[in-house]
């Protein structure tokens, strides 16, 4: 899957320069911030992705943001992170796992993927601020 190879190219450069390592303390050195990369730009970082088709039910019924995303960006990642515990109350969409949610990120941003997109009631925003998106999440 397409969603987890930032995540394996990680973890495979780590074992890499681990294994020209003295001793298991020095592979372990050398390993750990290559995992930590993997895990952090691979879609375990992120809160359970759902299609766009539920995401924009759930946001109707509840107002919450939909946060358009894919896995590698460094721009959600950031916006995932500053966020904290509160990106749980956003609904967040994958956009290489769901077809239909690239179309609707397409139709925003004028033709292009361009992530994180959070679309609300009122309308879409491009890479916001994340003080702006936590400014709209429920308390």
């Amino acid at each position: 899957m397409r969603s987890w190879w930032f995540a394996g190219l990680m973890l495979i450069a780590g074992v890499v320069t681990g294994v020209g390592q003295s001793g298991p303390a020095s592979f372990a050195l050398a390993f750990l911030p290559f995992a930590v990369l993997g895990v952090l730009f691979s879609p375990l970082a992120f809160p359970r992705s759902l299609t766009a088709a539920q995401a924009r039910r759930r946001s109707a019924e509840n107002g919450r943001p939909v946060i358009y995303w894919r896995p590698g960006c460094t721009y959600c990642l950031r916006l995932r992170l500053r966020l904290g515990r509160r990106a749980g109350r956003a609904y967040w969409v994958d956009i290489w796992r769901d077809p239909e949610a690239a179309a609707a990120v397409r139709a925003v941003t004028g033709g292009d993927e361009t992530v994180p997109t959070v679309v609300l009631p009122e309308g879409a925003v491009v890479n916001p601020d994340p003080a702006w998106v936590r400014d709209r999440l429920p308390a």
